[in-house]
């Protein structure tokens, strides 16, 4: 006889994940998870860094690692002795010094004025290993942007909060989300899990739950998700209260093909129960004219009072 197989639905989150009134994802998709005890040289990773950076903190690390091996190569150079590059105007040593910096800069980058130049084996030498250097550095750097460029990556927008609204005869949870680029998105899939604790345990549950509709074929507008909290849902009869004391958690995963890289893309978000309002609806961003319909991607977050259905 086959043993039974135990079905688990935790997303690989753990079901003590967030336990103590903590997210298992944040708001940007993040997860909130820190590991500790990790080797040096197994935990850090250049490539994901410097991908995964922000384009500010990126081309702060090139401007450095440009800026420290012009330092590193004028320093060997000044060590060997200025007299063995020609053009130089001895002036004072801080003077001299940045005359190699600038020297430096052109050999690494192989622009070369000519007014200084190399004489002898050694200086000669110094100058060949920099241009080497230079060539696969700035061969890197070339790589590394265009990997950030050409990245699929979207940076969908959702509503800061979601509301427990008035729906059809019942009430349901919602959310907005939107897609604020030009790129197009197409079969665009969403899946809803509600995280809450078990009644008088640390240990918790994770629900799917159903939505009014979990696939839609174009994105060219907004989208409210909506979860209808029927007989059948694990929303059904749980108080705001509640919601709060089983330290709920809501995680949004979304999937979507992007035309402009050809492949598919992802996004997380996640709501907790201070972040959602009840007795509200959100309203009304889409406007509709001759030139077109028109999304206020501003009001995403506006909602207004809504009497919920008994």
């Amino acid at each position: 006889m086959a043993a039974n197989k135990e079905q688990f639905n935790d997303l690989g989150l753990g079901a003590r994940a967030s336990a103590g009134q903590f997210r298992s994802l944040n708001k940007d998709g993040s997860f909130n998870v820190t590991k500790a005890n990790v080797p040096f040289f197994e935990h850090f990773n250049i490539f994901h860094t410097l991908i995964s950076m922000s384009w500010s903190r990126f081309f702060g690390v090139i401007l450095l690692g440009y800026f420290v091996l012009n330092l590193v190569f004028a320093s060997v150079y000044t060590a060997i002795g200025l007299e063995h590059l020609t053009g130089i105007e001895h002036t004072t040593l801080a003077g001299d010094f940045l005359e190699a910096f600038f020297f430096s800069a052109q050999t690494i980058t192989t622009l070369g004025y000519g007014r200084v130049a190399p004489m002898g084996l050694v200086a000669n030498s110094v100058a060949a290993i920099e241009s080497m250097v230079g060539l696969l550095t700035f061969a890197l750097a070339t790589g590394m942007l265009y990997g950030r460029f050409s990245k699929p990556s979207v940076r969908m927008r959702y509503s800061d909060h979601a509301v427990i609204a008035p729906y059809r005869d019942i009430n349901g949870f919602m959310f907005r989300v939107i897609n604020p680029q030009g790129d197009e998105l197409l079969e665009v899939e969403v899946n809803v899990t509600l995280s809450m604790k078990r009644p008088g345990s640390e240990l918790r549950d994770f629900h799917f739950l159903d939505l009014e509709r979990k696939h839609i074929v174009f994105f060219p507008s907004v989208w409210t998700v909506v979860h209808p909290i029927d007989h059948t849902s694990p929303l059904h009869g749980v108080t705001e209260t509640e919601l709060m004391e089983k330290d709920a958690e809501f995680i949004v995963m979304l999937k979507a093909f992007n035309e402009s890289f050809s492949q598919t893309v992802y996004s997380r978000s996640s709501y907790k129960p201070s972040e959602v309002r009840w007795g509200e609806k959100f309203a009304g961003i889409i406007s509709y004219g001759t030139d077109g319909i028109t999304v206020d991607v501003a009001r995403i977050d506006e909602s207004e009072k809504a009497a919920l259905n008994a």
